[in-house]
């Protein structure tokens, strides 16, 4: 065979080998979202589909009913024309009998796969009103747990502060089922506070800026009490990339609603904003 032609087979075979080894990423939306009393009366599913559509993986607070979940994936599955799942904590949460919440997670079947639940952080002294929750899920190659919280809102802001103190102990023991570990969740504090101490020293950050707010009051946005915290050190797949989707600036709700919307959309879709972070895999 001449030296030309095997010179031909030779890059031929090389480029087919570094094609076929180089995968390019792809981005995943992870977010978290305080759904204000999921399952209750008065929601609007079709506007929260639209809203969660947006994203591959979503951490649910405030769930109150296995029905109100049903629902959200009814719309999402019509609105997206895809297969969504969802998980369910297996029991309520918190220190009154009259009130009491889940944790949940909704994902789009095709890009997230659910492993197993890691169940409740184990309390020592009763330290949180409602004790995360955590489970763990798979993205290609990566598997990763993801820890939800609902601090308690409280008389004071020192009551937000106790639990906060204890959020590194949440990691800690979550980090015992799965190498990486993401934490988010309704924090009812900015993170910026000082009782996250622990964690920035243990290099474990947050995410969204907390100049950014994401809660809605009476006439806009108000605190700035969503966030995820990403060992960034071990987290890789992090981005860097996050943010705060704003839907109430949706000109379809200032026809809709006018000077009431602030107030309707508290009612009918959620006093807060979700909050996301963006992985590439």
């Amino acid at each position: 065979m001449k030296k030309k032609n095997l010179l031909i087979i030779f890059f031929i075979i090389i480029f087919n080998v570094t094609f076929t080894n180089t995968e390019k990423k792809e981005s995943y939306i992870i977010a978290s979202f305080n759904t204000l009393h999921l399952g209750w009366k008065g929601k609007d599913y079709k506007e929260l589909a639209e809203i969660i559509s947006l994203f591959d993986l979503v951490g649910l607070q405030e769930v109150m009913s296995k029905d109100g979940l049903k629902k959200l994936d009814s719309e999402l599955e019509k609105l997206t024309n895809e297969k969504w799942y969802w998980h369910i904590s297996k029991y309520s949460v918190g220190r009154s009998k009259r009130y009491r919440e889940y944790y949940a997670y909704i994902w789009r079947e095709k890009k997230v796969k659910f492993k197993r639940s890691m169940g409740f952080f184990k309390e020592k002294n009763d330290e949180f009103i409602r004790e995360p929750y955590g489970a763990i899920f798979q993205i290609k190659d990566l598997e990763f747990g993801f820890v939800l919280n609902h601090f308690i809102y409280g008389e004071k802001k020192k009551d937000r502060q106790l639990e906060a103190l204890y959020l590194d102990e949440v990691y800690n023991y979550f980090n015992k089922f799965t190498k990486k570990i993401l934490i988010a969740g309704d924090f009812n504090l900015p993170a910026y506070d000082e009782s996250f101490k622990d964690m920035i020293k243990n290099k474990i950050f947050y995410a969204i800026d907390p100049t950014n707010k994401t809660t809605i009051g009476k006439y806009g946005l108000a605190s700035s009490y969503d966030n995820f915290f990403i060992p960034y050190d071990t987290f890789d797949e992090y981005s860097g990339r996050n943010g705060v989707y704003d839907f109430t600036k949706d000109k379809k709700y200032d026809k809709k609603y006018g000077k009431e919307k602030y107030k309707i959309l508290r009612e009918t879709v959620s006093d807060h904003l979700p909050v996301f972070i963006e992985l590439d895999i």
